[in-house]
């Protein structure tokens, strides 16, 4: 697992500004919230994000260097991406965000706010040890 020494941190060094280091990046927590709702695939991740692939590519290769997902070797170029431990404890961050999002972030005339969507329960993890590369 990577961690961040606070004193490297710019302005105020806390715990929240070192997370931040490692899963603030605009498509990092999108793509814990993919793997949580269990899109484990590449391509199904990318096309949950909406993100380019080469971001997600790159995204994914930080997650798994922070130790926050796994990837696990498939058959062919395919694999398969779990949380960890770690990255399964970000699902209540994600479920925070989902109820403050709907109550601040969405406009009240939004068309798809009736839209309800159902929190996130953390994904069972894996205990694999092995790196591979997403299929591009």
């Amino acid at each position: 697992m990577t961690t961040v020494p606070l004193e490297e941190l710019p302005g105020r060094p806390c715990p929240i500004a070192a997370s931040l280091e490692l899963v603030g990046e605009r498509w990092a927590l999108l793509v814990v919230r993919e793997i949580a709702m269990g899109s484990t695939r590449f391509s199904d991740i990318v096309r949950g994000t909406g993100a380019p692939r080469d971001r997600i590519a790159a995204r994914l290769k930080t997650l798994e260097a922070a130790g926050v997902v796994r990837c696990e070797p498939g058959t062919g170029a395919r694999h398969t991406y779990r949380l960890t431990e770690s990255g399964a404890e970000l699902v209540p961050v994600l479920n925070a965000l989902l109820a403050w999002g709907d109550r601040h972030a969405v406009a009240a005339d939004d068309p798809k706010r009736a839209a309800r969507y159902r929190k996130l329960v953390k994904p069972e993890m894996t205990v694999k040890e092995d790196k591979c590369q997403p299929s591009l």
